[in-house]
C-alpha cells in the first residue's frame, strides 16, 4: 500500500500544484488540527456515577449493539484503539458524569478535581489532552429547568454544580500546561405552552453570571444553545439567540453543534455571521437526521461547507473542533474512526480548495468561472493526500482500518 499511496499523491500533488495549492503545507497544517474525541460515543453517554439513572434531559441514545464500555479501563481501552486508528494528535473531551469514583457516592454539587486525577495522569500517558462539560441531565434533580429553575435550592444546586466544573477544568488546565475547555449545556425547557420565557431566562442569566463569578485562567469558556430536546419541545431556555448575545457581551466562546439547528439551518453560515463579534468558537459535530440523533458525521455538504466556511473566513486558530455523535447501533469503536477521520477529510478539503483563485474570480464578477472551479474541486483527488496523511502517521490507510475495528471486537468488547 505504502508504494501505491506514494504514487498517487505524487500525482495528486501535481495536480494541485496547477491550482496553486500546495499539498506539502496543507499537511503541515493538518497535523496542527486537532479534534476533541468526546468520551461518551463508547459507552452510550452513561458515565460512572453510582447512583446513575437512566438517560434523560432531553437527550437519547439509541441502538444496543453489544460491546458498550462498562467501566473507566474498558472506556480508556476503547479510546486509545481509536484513537490509534485516526491519523494526528487529539484532544480528549470528558463530562461531569466519568469522574473516577471508586464506587464512592458523590453527587454533582459535591465533585472535586481529585475524581480526575487519574483521567488528568492517563491523558498525559497517552498524549492527550483533555476538555471538560459540565452534566445538567440523568439526575434526580435534573427535571425540566436546572439553570433557570425558580426553585432556589434546585437552582443552586446546579449552579454549585457548574462552578465546581470550572474549577476542575482549570484544575486540568494548569496540570496539563493547556487550557481546558468547558463547555456548558442545559436541557432548559417547557414540553408545551409556557408563558414565563422572560423569568426562565432572566433567571439563567443570574445563574450564568453567578457561575462566571470567579476568574478561571488556565480553562476557556464555552456555552452553547439547542432548538429543543425530547420531552421539552416548545421553549428551550438556553436558545442560540440567548447564548449568541450572552457570548457577544461578556466575551465566552460560542459552541456551534451542528444538530442544534432548525433543518433548513445552516451551521456552516454561522461561522461568518458570529465570528466579527466574538474571538472564538466551538464546534460539537455529529449529523442529525429528522431531530437532533447525533448519527455519525460523515462527509455530507453541511459538514463540509462548515469547515470551509472556516477556511475560508481564515479562523483555523479560533475554533476548537469537538465530536458529539453517540450512535449505540453500531460498533462504536468503528463510529469513533467513521466519525473522526470523516471531520479531517472535510478540513482537508477545505484546507485544499483553491479559494483565493475563486475568491479573485468572484470578485472581478465571473461567477462562471467561480462555479466551474468549485465543480473542479470536488472531483480532485484529495483522497491520495488523506491517504499519505495516515501513511505519515502510522495509521491504516483506506478501508483498512475495518480489519483492525474487526480484530479489537473479537478479541475484547464481544467478550463483554
Amino acid at each position: 500500500m505504502t508504494q501505491i499511496t506514494s504514487q498517487a499523491y505524487q500525482i495528486a500533488k501535481a495536480r494541485y500544484a496547477e491550482m496553486g495549492i500546495d499539498t506539502e503545507k496543507v499537511l503541515e497544517q493538518m497535523q496542527n488540527f486537532h479534534l476533541s474525541l468526546h468520551c461518551w460515543q463508547a459507552d452510550d453517554v452513561h458515565g460512572f456515577e453510582v447512583q446513575a439513572g437512566a438517560l434523560s434531559g432531553g437527550i437519547q441514545s439509541t441502538g444496543n449493539y453489544p460491546g458498550a464500555a462498562r467501566n473507566i479501563d474498558e472506556l480508556r481501552a476503547d479510546i486509545l484503539k481509536a484513537k490509534s486508528l485516526i491519523p494526528g494528535s487529539h484532544r480528549l473531551n470528558l463530562h461531569e458524569i466519568y469522574g473516577d469514583f471508586k464506587g464512592k457516592v458523590v453527587d454533582r454539587d459535591e465533585v472535586t478535581v481529585e475524581y480526575f486525577q487519574s483521567w488528568i495522569d492517563w491523558g498525559r500517558e497517552h498524549g492527550m489532552l483533555l476538555d471538560f462539560n459540565s452534566s445538567s441531565f440523568s439526575h434526580p434533580k435534573s427535571g425540566s429547568l436546572t439553570l433557570a429553575n425558580p426553585d432556589p435550592s434546585i437552582r443552586n444546586f446546579w449552579i454549585e454544580h457548574t462552578k465546581r466544573c470550572r474549577e476542575i477544568s482549570n484544575a486540568i488546565g494548569q496540570a496539563q500546561n493547556d487550557p481546558c475547555l468547558m463547555n456548558l449545556w442545559i436541557h432548559d425547557g417547557c414540553k408545551d405552552v409556557s408563558v414565563n420565557h422572560a423569568l426562565y431566562r432572566n433567571l439563567l442569566k443570574d445563574s450564568l453570571d453567578r457561575i462566571f463569578e470567579d476568574e478561571q485562567p488556565m480553562m476557556k469558556d464555552a456555552i452553547e444553545g439547542k432548538v429543543f430536546g425530547i420531552g421539552l419541545e416548545s421553549f428551550t431556555v438556553g436558545s442560540h439567540d440567548f447564548y449568541t448575545a450572552y457570548a457577544a457581551k461578556y466575551d465566552k466562546i460560542l459552541t456551534i453543534d451542528t444538530g442544534h439547528y432548525h433543518p433548513t439551518e445552516s451551521p456552516a453560515d454561522k461561522v461568518s455571521a458570529v465570528l466579527p463579534f466574538l474571538k472564538e468558537l466551538m464546534l460539537h459535530v455529529s449529523r442529525p437526521i429528522r431531530w437532533d440523533s447525533d448519527h455519525v458525521t460523515i462527509m455530507d455538504d453541511q459538514t463540509q461547507e462548515l469547515f470551509s466556511e472556516i477556511v475560508r473566513a481564515d479562523a483555523l486558530d479560533r475554533v476548537h473542533y469537538g465530536l458529539d455523535f453517540f450512535d449505540g447501533s453500531i460498533n462504536r469503536i468503528g463510529a469513533y474512526v467513521i466519525g473522526s477521520r470523516s471531520a479531517q477529510k472535510c478540513m482537508l478539503r477545505a484546507l485544499l480548495e483553491p479559494r483565493e483563485l475563486i475568491a479573485g474570480y468572484e470578485l472581478a464578477g465571473e461567477g462562471y468561472k467561480v462555479l466551474a472551479l468549485m465543480e473542479e474541486a470536488k472531483a480532485m483527488p484529495w483522497q491520495a493526500v488523506y491517504d499519505e496523511y495516515c501513511e505519515r502517521n502510522g495509521v491504516p490507510v483506506g478501508a483498512s482500518f475495518i480489519a483492525a475495528v474487526e480484530a479489537y471486537e473479537k478479541e475484547v468488547t464481544s467478550k463483554r
